[in-house]
């Protein structure tokens, strides 16, 4: 019994290792630069060569997505390295992004432009390789690990999902949550039991989107945690020392999904990720 903390310790330094290096990589989240919605005529934006804009109908909203480059502006398509010349076109369905064009530093690959789909218009992130926030990254800061932390909870699920209109981190981009049950939990401090809706992952798993009372203090202002498959006895694990912050917590680009209305704990959740950039 005396080495099962222990062996909880490493693994759950094992699992910020993972965090750490997944966050530091090449164009990941820590190197946005700018959001920017297209418009329909072409037109200049900030920080990428080239003319921008989409085109659709009042019917289906934006549908395409057009840029037109000269060679000399050195931009390249991702994935075959294809100089633009001319106008080039993409087409996304809605919440769907692509890595699409690229350009500058030696290579030609210091900065990727995303083409984003979100709330039916289209927009573009710049993911800049040099950018101080990735370069100078050095992990996030966390709470020390606590046992206490770690409880077991109950599924619940709905006998259907259900879509749950949210906020985001852009309050120009609305967002759905898609609920398909609720974990059902006690956490320590707390005498009373607390609801969270869930939304499905791969495999069975689920990932449930919080406020607590530590946001906007030591805590970003709301965080994530991933669950494994809940047991067939419908109980499953809560390991809120495993609580991570969205990547609107490291950017002011990012759209990520605000918590639900109703998933707020009204206790302090000193377990998990902090604010990276404290006061």
């Amino acid at each position: 019994m005396t080495t099962l903390p222990a062996a909880r310790v490493e693994r759950w330094l094992r699992f910020r290792t993972s965090r750490d290096k997944a966050l530091a990589t090449p164009h990941g989240w820590l190197t946005l630069t700018s959001f920017q919605w297209l418009g329909d005529s072409p037109a200049a934006v900030d920080l990428v060569p080239g003319l921008w804009s989409t085109h659709g109908t009042e019917s289906t909203k934006a549908t395409t997505a057009f840029l037109t480059a000269a060679r000399s502006d050195g931009l390249t398509l991702v994935g075959t390295g294809e100089k633009v010349d001319g106008t080039v076109s993409a087409v996304l369905a809605d919440e769907e992004s692509l890595m699409w064009v690229q350009y500058g530093g030696p290579d030609g690959d210091q900065v990727v432009v995303e083409l984003a789909m979100r709330g039916g218009r289209y927009a573009i992130r710049t993911r800049d390789a040099a950018s101080p926030v990735f370069t100078e990254f050095d992990g996030v800061p966390t709470f020390p690990y606590n046992a206490d932390w770690e409880v077991t909870g109950r599924f619940e699920p709905y006998p259907a999902p259900v879509d749950v209109p949210i906020g985001t981190a852009n309050p120009l981009v609305d967002g759905v949550h898609r609920s398909v049950g609720e974990v059902v939990f006690r956490l320590p401090g707390s005498g009373h039991e607390f609801r969270l809706q869930a939304e499905a992952e791969k495999l069975g798993a689920l990932t449930v989107t919080f406020h607590d009372e530590t946001n906007g203090d030591t805590t970003d202002e709301w965080r994530k945690l991933s669950l494994p498959r809940p047991r067939p006895d419908g109980s499953v694990v809560l390991d809120f020392n495993r609580a991570i912050n969205y990547p609107s917590a490291f950017t002011p680009y990012g759209t990520c999904p605000m918590p639900v209305k109703n998933n707020s704990l009204d206790i302090r959740v000193e377990a998990g990720e902090k604010e990276p950039y404290p006061a």
